[in-house]
């Protein structure tokens, strides 16, 4: 009789909706996880841990990274993915997402979401009753953040005390689950971002209070003095999934927090990194010198999606 491998863990059973209900020191056993799968596969270790096991994969967005990295790192694990648009079932459609919830329970070992409401996540969480993890909504994208502090740690060997700064659309979910993991984490975050787009109130309050807990400094600003120090610079789309109507307001507001040489140098330090979630489009958000120049670390950064994302499934199923 063959038997998966047995991996501790004392998350079993819970859900990754947002870093907001998890301590920094289970952030840091998730990044530890992920350290350790990530020297397996380097070293060319094959293991089962999902023998027998089935995730349901929904996807209402598209997706490069999200999707190869839930597909390739349960399979090879020895668990059957099981991928489904919003063409392929019901949810939120004829059938209630409380209802959907509560068939896949039946069926799966895990639910990944990747989509619009967090509302849904949160649903698909409440009534299934197995794991669920969130691949991205328009609130948050916590794989995400957890495979860019990896980077972070990759790079200079520590997470506290750095100083890191998202350009862009202050707003979007990669910037939002950014400045929360730093919070929580101890490292220093700014928007570098029109006020037009800076983060809603309630999720600034929040990781206020986690940051004065653990000496992390968060600035959200419109001046560009604020990338000044920073040991890295990250940047997202300009226009989000969704928001396609709004791209030449869009482009007209944004462009002058386009990531560039010129920014990079307003850093004054040449060991800054650059990072992006992808993907890119090069000329708005960021520069191509600077998207293939060496400070850049965005193949890193996805190939860590697919680690952490690993970590992130070992440890909840």
């Amino acid at each position: 009789m063959i038997q998966a491998e047995i991996f501790e863990s004392p998350f079993k059973g819970r859900s990754l909706l947002t870093w907001a209900d998890y301590t920094p020191e289970e952030i840091l056993q998730f990044l530890d996880y992920a350290i350790l799968v990530k020297k397996q596969a380097h070293a060319g270790e094959i293991h089962q841990r999902f023998l027998g096991k089935t995730i349901a994969l929904i996807f209402e967005k598209r997706s490069t990274r999200t999707r190869s990295s839930f597909e390739t790192a349960f399979g090879e694990e020895g668990g059957h993915p099981v991928f489904m648009s919003t063409a392929d079932i019901q949810l939120g459609g004829k059938e209630s997402v409380k209802d959907t919830a509560r068939v896949l329970g039946r069926m799966f070992s895990a639910i990944e979401f990747r989509g619009f409401k967090q509302e849904h996540v949160k649903q698909l969480a409440e009534f299934s009753g197995i794991p669920v993890i969130n691949g991205l909504t328009d609130d948050f994208h916590p794989t995400q953040a957890l495979a860019d502090i990896m980077t972070l740690q990759e790079n200079f060997g520590k997470l506290k005390g750095l100083k890191w700064v998202f350009c862009g659309d202050g707003r979007n979910n990669v910037a939002r689950s950014l400045m929360l993991i730093s919070a929580k984490l101890g490292i220093n975050f700014s928007i570098f971002s029109p006020k037009e787009l800076f983060p809603p109130k309630d999720i600034v309050d929040s990781c206020m209070g986690w940051a004065e807990k653990s000496g992390a400094k968060i600035t959200i600003s419109d001046e560009k003095s604020v990338v000044k120090g920073a040991d890295c610079l990250y940047t997202d789309v300009w226009v989000s999934m969704g928001e396609e109507a709004l791209k030449n307001e869009r482009t007209k507001l944004l462009a002058p927090y386009q990531v560039n040489a010129e920014l990079m140098a307003a850093t004054g330090k040449k060991e800054t990194i650059f990072m992006h979630c992808l993907p890119a489009v090069m000329g708005e958000e960021v520069t191509e010198d600077v998207f293939e120049s060496s400070a850049s670390k965005v193949w890193d950064e996805a190939e860590n999606r697919k680690h952490t994302i690993k970590a992130i499934m070992l440890a909840l199923i």
